[in-house]
């Protein structure tokens, strides 16, 4: 059967998915759009609910069973991104709890408080994914983890990552009762150079939002880190500071 009504209950279902942060949370599932996203997704062993396919973009291998076809026009109404791929999944949410989870003795480990834009979090999560960080904790979140935007702007690295949400207080708990080198990226006259800091060790590295930096929650309870700069501007982007650290820690752990 083919879908070519806006009106049907699945595609209305699907597009309150893909607007609703409450929505996709009281669900407790979300949308997967694309074809190297949906194989991600089934890699790390995420449950499929059910794949929506235009036949006449999709190109790639199709799924075995849960399939419902829809139409081009359908599809460009329920695509985040217009046309692209023809293919979309949508999956049931990982429950996560940091208590859950146990670091290695050389772990990093990335958090970052009250990260907002959704873009900003799939590129950390890319980054930690292609650096080697063991995982990824967000304190008082402001953004979703399966927002559309998060998945597709970290190339579904979301799936194969251990990444928690917390808050504050328990996350510092976990890194004292887990014993963390724990740097805090405030700056101030106690602060030293990224590139002298020891990541080779069980670390983690914190950051707070472009517009404030980290809360006074955190102030004196780390080792004050910097990027060394030598342009005229005193920041950079959150996500492309998280990369620079997250390439220190691997070139560290290399060498």
């Amino acid at each position: 059967m083919l879908i070519e009504s806006f009106q049907n209950e699945k595609i209305k279902n699907i597009t309150k998915l893909l607007t609703d942060n409450r929505f996709r949370k009281k669900t407790g599932v979300f949308v997967v759009e694309g074809q190297q996203e949906n194989e991600r997704a089934q890699k790390y062993s995420f449950e499929v609910l059910e794949f929506f396919v235009c036949e006449n973009i999709f190109t790639g291998k199709l799924p075995q069973e849960k399939i419902h076809y829809v139409s081009e026009k359908v599809y460009e109404k329920i695509a985040y991104r217009g046309s692209s791929e023809g293919i979309i999944g949508i999956y049931k949410a990982k429950e996560t709890h940091l208590d859950s989870y146990q670091p290695k003795e050389n772990s990093t480990i990335i958090i970052v408080e009250g990260v907002e834009k959704p873009g900003n979090l799939g590129a950390i999560l890319r980054s930690c994914e292609a650096f080697g960080i063991d995982a990824l904790i967000v304190t008082d979140a402001k953004a979703d983890f399966y927002n559309p935007n998060v998945i597709r702007s970290s190339v579904g690295c979301l799936f194969g990552m251990d990444v928690f949400q917390s808050d504050n207080q328990e996350t510092l708990d976990f890194l004292k009762n887990n014993r963390f080198n724990i740097y805090t990226t405030i700056m101030d006259e106690t602060s030293e150079d990224l590139y002298k800091r020891d990541f080779t060790k069980k670390s983690a590295i914190l950051f707070g939002t472009e517009h404030s930096g980290l809360s006074d929650f955190w102030s004196g309870k780390g080792k004050n880190t910097l990027i060394p700069m030598s342009g005229s501007i005193d920041s950079l982007n959150l996500s492309n500071a998280v990369a620079i650290t997250c390439y220190e820690a691997l070139k560290q752990k290399k060498n």
